[in-house]
C-alpha cells in the first residue's frame, strides 16, 4: 500500500531478516490475501495489523509487480498490488503485528520522496522514489503500472 499521510509523505516499515538483523530496507505496508479477502480487504487489514492504522481513503491501484525472494528460510513469491491510500493519521500503533513482523520489523517512518531519493538503503519496491515522485507531478496512472520483476 502506498499510504500518504496530508503533507504527501510514504509510510515505509524499516525490516530486517530475523537470522541477520544487519541486512535491512524499507518497505510499504502489505502482505498476503487470505482466503475470501479481496485484495482491498487485504490491503486494509494488514496496514491494520502492521500499523495500527485503520482511517484510510482506499484509492486505485497505482502499481503491480511480482518478486521472489528469500525471507526467514524460505523463498517468498508474491504478486503485488500497490493501492494507493490517504489518511489524516500518522501516529502508529505495532501491536497488532504477527509474530514474524514483530521479529522482523523495527520500525516506521514517514519520508518524503526527496528524503527518499537521498537513502542509501535499500528500498522496495526498488524505484520507489521516482514513482512517489511521479506520482506527486502526475497524479494516479489511468491503469495500473506493471513494474519490472524483482528477485533476490
Amino acid at each position: 500500500m502506498v499510504l500518504l499521510d496530508p503533507r504527501g509523505r510514504i509510510l515505509l516499515l524499516h525490516g530486517h531478516e530475523p537470522a541477520d538483523p544487519g541486512r535491512t530496507w524499507w518497505f510499504t505496508p502489505g502482505g498476503g490475501v487470505e482466503p475470501g479477502e479481496s485484495r482491498a480487504e487485504a490491503a486494509r487489514r494488514e496496514l491494520i495489523e502492521e500499523t495500527g492504522i485503520a482511517e484510510v481513503e482506499l484509492g486505485p491501484v497505482l502499481w503491480r509487480r511480482r518478486c521472489s525472494f528469500p525471507f526467514d528460510g524460505r523463498r517468498w513469491n508474491q504478486d503485488e498490488w500497490y493501492f494507493l491510500a490517504r489518511t489524516e493519521r500518522t501516529a502508529t500503533d505495532g501491536t497488532g503485528r504477527t509474530a514474524l513482523e514483530r521479529r522482523s520489523i523495527r520500525g516506521l517512518r514517514w519520508w518524503t520522496s526527496r528524503e527518499l531519493s537521498t537513502l542509501r538503503e535499500t528500498v522496495y519496491p526498488t524505484r520507489l522514489a521516482e514513482l512517489l515522485a511521479t506520482l506527486e507531478r502526475e497524479g494516479p496512472p489511468s491503469a495500473p503500472v506493471d513494474l519490472e520483476p524483482e528477485r533476490a
